[in-house]
């Protein structure tokens, strides 16, 4: 009997061993679905846009899409980061949103996706969301610039409000960190040792200055919504968490109440 326990005992002892290397060595692949674009490829949008090409170092190239309102008054930019999905492609349906309220919306890919090139890291996600910044200072007003992020996007939107005066920070089904959000899937690991990207995002909301709207879905199954809802503590009175009934992760936008939410805040002078 006790043979059969210590066999039992090594049998778990190894598994855990073995999903904890797999779950280091290849949670890139786990975070990152990118879908890559020829340098040929040309865009085709509904919508007026521009594609612009922004060198980052002597072999890295950053690709980034402006969006542009039919009508010629602008009233800002919304510096949008998407999720850990494809590439610009994808979410550039959702410039509508903003366009049609006279902002300009700038998407740019991640290293890896879509056309821009060079490596990956939480580092130079960063540094990359800053020089979008600086462009953007370049045209307008900071307090004519909106920061906005979606799902993946949404730490790096939050660390950029956190170092950037802004207009207003919103996120679309964020998380608290990374480590976290993997502790939701695999609690029984220490996540944050294994985790190479930490991406804190409670953290920066302690430092935002600026009003903070954050929308989530109750059924959201990618980014459970408990591991949202724990923003709430570090959000200051006059943030607002919009909490979206049976709402899933990559469906919010079929909700009135989101429409009702954003398009306030995008009339607000």
């Amino acid at each position: 009997m006790k043979k059969k326990i210590f066999r039992w005992i090594k049998i778990i002892v190894l598994l855990y061993c073995i999903i904890g290397i797999a779950l280091y060595y290849l949670q890139d692949y786990f975070l990152f679905h990118p879908t890559v674009l020829d340098r040929n490829y040309r865009y085709q949008f509904d919508m007026p846009f521009k594609e612009v090409e922004i060198p980052f170092n002597k072999t890295d190239t950053l690709n980034m899409v402006q969006f542009t309102p039919v009508d010629s008054v602008r009233r800002g930019v919304v510096i949008y980061f998407h999720g850990n999905k494809e590439n610009i492609n994808r979410c550039a349906k959702f410039a509508a949103n903003f366009t049609r309220h006279g902002y300009e919306v700038w998407m740019a890919d991640y290293p890896g996706y879509g056309k821009t090139i060079g490596e990956r890291t939480e580092k130079i996600i960063y540094q990359q969301s800053v020089q979008i910044y600086k462009m953007a200072l370049t045209k307008y007003k900071k307090d004519s610039i909106i920061i906005y992020g979606k799902s993946f996007g949404t730490g790096i939107a939050a660390y950029l409000a956190s170092v950037s005066d802004c207009k207003r920070l919103v996120l679309e089904t964020p998380y608290s960190s990374i480590p976290d959000l993997m502790s939701c899937y695999v609690f029984i690991y220490p996540t944050y040792r294994i985790s190479n990207y930490k991406i804190p995002t409670y953290q920066y909301l302690q430092e935002i200055k600026v009003p903070i709207t954050i929308f989530h879905g109750t059924d959201d199954r990618v980014v459970p919504y408990r591991c949202s809802k724990k923003l709430k503590e570090v959000l200051k009175s006059s943030d607002e968490f919009i909490t979206i009934e049976k709402g899933l992760h990559n469906n919010l936008t079929d909700f009135p109440l989101y429409h009702q939410k954003l398009d306030s805040l995008l009339e607000l002078p």
